[in-house]
């Protein structure tokens, strides 16, 4: 009588190889991942939907001007607290917090570079610090932005992101509407072009003063309030006389 024996089976076990993390990015439009190398190179933009990423200010003036040629200025200038405001936090806290998690000293970042050799006056918005309010601070360094290019006789830029003004800072914070606004009515009687971008989002007293002033205004279809001036069909009459102010 013949026995057999039953084989036995060694089930050898691999470990699931990990994807390092960060390397793919999932596109909220299409769900589809994306390597992240990708969308840095193509200015955080999925190629395939066109969904806009948020971008960090020096990121997107890395990617915006001429290599090497920025020179940040006004990078003192900085909140203070005029009001002693305090809620569940004072408001120096507040600040200090911010200045960690984005690593940056204010809501907007400013300089002078050059794009295709043409120098420009810039100004860029950063959500990552207090959702891109604007205060006292940020105010005065737009304001000083916009007098430079005055000053040097070249164009004014400014990207905007912002979710209106700070509270914190009361009736100051919204004074700083009135005050960039008189100073884009100098750099136009100057006959200098002034260029908004609008990124998402771009809402409150932001989208009620400066952003929407532009001799050319720009944005995304994302943008809060590019989408407002589209609907409202609100198109700014340039110097040459037409209207040149769409939403894209």
């Amino acid at each position: 009588m013949v026995h057999f024996d039953k084989p036995t089976y060694t089930v050898r076990r691999t470990r699931k190889k990990e994807i390092p993390h960060g390397l793919y990015t999932k596109d909220p439009v299409t769900g589809e991942s994306v390597f992240t190398k990708e969308l840095e190179d193509n200015q955080m933009v999925v190629p395939k939907s066109g969904h806009h990423f948020p971008i960090g200010a020096r990121q997107r003036i890395a990617k915006l001007v001429d290599e090497g040629t920025f020179s940040e200025t006004d990078a003192g200038v900085r909140s203070a607290d005029p009001l002693g405001f305090v809620d569940s936090a004072p408001y120096p806290t507040r600040i200090k917090k911010y200045e960690k998690e984005s690593g940056l000293p204010e809501a907007v970042i400013c300089g002078t570079g050059k794009i295709h050799g043409i120098p420009v006056s810039l100004a860029v918005m950063d959500f990552r610090f207090c959702g891109g309010t604007l205060g006292s601070a940020a105010g005065e360094k737009i304001t000083r932005a916009i007098e430079l290019a005055v000053a040097d006789k070249c164009p004014c830029i400014i990207f905007s992101t912002s979710g209106g003004a700070r509270m914190q800072e009361g009736i100051l914070s919204l004074m700083q509407m009135a005050k960039t606004s008189a100073a884009l009515g100098r750099l136009a009687a100057a006959g200098l072009p002034y260029i908004s971008v609008l990124t998402h989002p771009t809402t409150g007293g932001v989208s009620a003063s400066y952003a929407t002033l532009g001799d050319v205004i720009q944005g995304h279809d994302e943008a809060d309030a590019a989408r407002r001036v589209s609907d409202l069909g609100i198109f700014a009459e340039t110097r040459l006389g037409g209207p040149d102010c769409k939403p894209t």
